[in-house]
């Protein structure tokens, strides 16, 4: 009998499974709580912004100064990440987003907030999760046994999407209701919560086996774990065009076109819904489904991420566009869950954080370009042939990776069950040698903050 199960009350089901543990448990609820706090706190900081009469410019110097500092820290947090215990690198992370949010918010209820100190502010909260991303992802999968962490991962996914759609939901209606700024609040006191959950975190210690060296010693290390996969860099650079076209069409000419042609705001608001939907459901789905050739499987589903480019080029009715959207989080999911999967048997444990730090950096990187480059290109080709665009890269890049033996022939290798967590057993999921690569998680795959 576990500890979990004595401690249950007869006939009372567990709320989770047997496997996960304490720290399963904790990293989850955290994550959750983050999620339901940046859904809301995304829509409210745009608004602070056009409410301290700012512009659609002004807002989107504000998205940016999120943006570059997670670019340019990600890779000295991926080698902080493996020096140090993550969870610490998380709970200090955490600090200091609730810090920056707390100062954001009080400067936009007490009116006296200035664009400079917004664009500052959002910098630092990007500058935390450039440390955040990397170490959570060293943590997640470590605090389970490895025979379970298809269910895990998924779970998790399963209820930070359900968080997100969930925050943004309230967050805009409180926003309307209270103000930008008690949002903000409410996104601190989520940040202050979450890192107190992490602080209790047991499985701390990283699998670091190397003699101690320097960071630029640490950062060569990792490049050369990435670099000496194809599968890995081959899908990173895939979706360092893909990421960067997707959130070019999600954020600037899915508003634009259905603000014209669909009738407003209503529209592309169910269409975000559904795909909020479709990684919940992708993610249900994937806790049953473990494809063997889990990078074959996971590519093939970033096809569908040409399809709402493509119906936002033919300006297709609000049902169908929100209809393939839902299928296009289905199929984010798939990816999502076989690209963490594929990175935890592949990579050393050590070195991990390193690794997925050149991840994020190649997965985010063309982000703000393509942003910023999206309205002088549809102003110079036309807003169809420029979402045409969009959707034929999707398909060649993702085409031109399936020409990797290593992304069609990467195997799933079943590790065998041990007895307790991964958490309890004081050690971290296995960690074989076989060279094959891993690709490009970006936002959408990730490990929130």
């Amino acid at each position: 009998m576990t500890p979990d199960a004595a401690l249950r009350s007869p006939g009372r089901p567990p709320r989770l499974p047997a496997w996960a543990g304490r720290d399963f448990r904790l990293l989850t609820a955290a994550s959750i709580i983050t999620s339901l706090g940046n859904s809301g706190a995304l829509i409210a900081a745009a608004f602070a912004v056009i409410e301290s009469g700012g512009s659609a410019t002004d807002v989107g110097l504000v998205a940016a100064a999120r943006t570059l500092p997670l670019v340019v820290f990600l890779l000295i947090g991926g080698a902080l990440a493996d020096r140090l215990p993550r969870n610490q690198v998380m709970v200090a992370a955490n600090v200091l987003n609730s810090a920056s949010q707390a100062v954001f918010a009080t400067l936009i209820i007490s009116g006296h907030a200035q664009l400079w100190q917004m664009a500052a502010l959002t910098a630092v909260g990007g500058t935390a999760h450039a440390f955040f991303a990397p170490a959570s992802e060293g943590m997640l999968l470590a605090t389970v046994d490895p025979a379970h962490a298809n269910k895990a991962f998924s779970l998790f996914r399963v209820g930070m999407n359900g968080a997100n759609i969930g925050g943004a939901a309230l967050g805009g209606a409180l926003v309307a209701a209270i103000g930008p700024g008690w949002v903000l609040a409410v996104d601190a006191a989520a940040f202050a919560v979450a890192a107190a959950l992490r602080s209790f975190l047991t499985g701390t210690a990283n699998l670091r086996t190397e003699a101690g060296g320097g960071m630029l010693r640490d950062l060569r290390d990792g490049w050369r774990e990435f670099a000496s996969r194809r599968w890995l860099w081959g899908i990173v650079l895939q979706f360092s065009v893909v990421n960067a076209v997707f959130t070019a069409s999600e954020a600037v000419y899915g508003p634009l076109v259905s603000d014209e042609r669909l009738g407003g705001a209503g529209p592309w608001g169910l269409a975000l819904a559904a795909f909020g939907a479709g990684t919940v459901s992708g993610g249900v789905l994937m806790m049953r489904w473990k494809p063997r050739r889990m990078l074959l499987a996971g590519t093939l589903s970033i096809f569908p991420m040409a399809l709402p480019p493509a119906a936002l080029a033919l300006v297709m009715p609000a049902a169908g566009l929100a209809a393939l959207m839902f299928v296009t989080g289905v199929a984010v999911e798939v990816f999502a869950v076989g690209w963490m999967l594929a990175l935890h048997q592949e990579i050393p444990g050590d070195k991990l954080s390193r690794v997925s730090s050149y991840d994020w950096f190649g997965s985010v990187a063309m982000i703000p370009v393509a942003t910023a480059l999206a309205g002088p290109v549809m102003n110079a080709v036309g807003r169809s042939t420029a979402l045409w665009g969009c959707s034929g890269l999707v398909v060649l890049l993702t085409a031109a990776v399936l020409l990797l033996p290593e992304v069609r022939r990467l195997t799933r290798r079943e590790p065998a069950a041990v007895h307790g967590t991964a958490a309890e057993e004081g050690a971290g999921p296995a960690q074989p040698t076989v060279k094959a690569p891993s690709g490009g998680s970006g936002d959408g795959t990730a490990v929130a903050s």
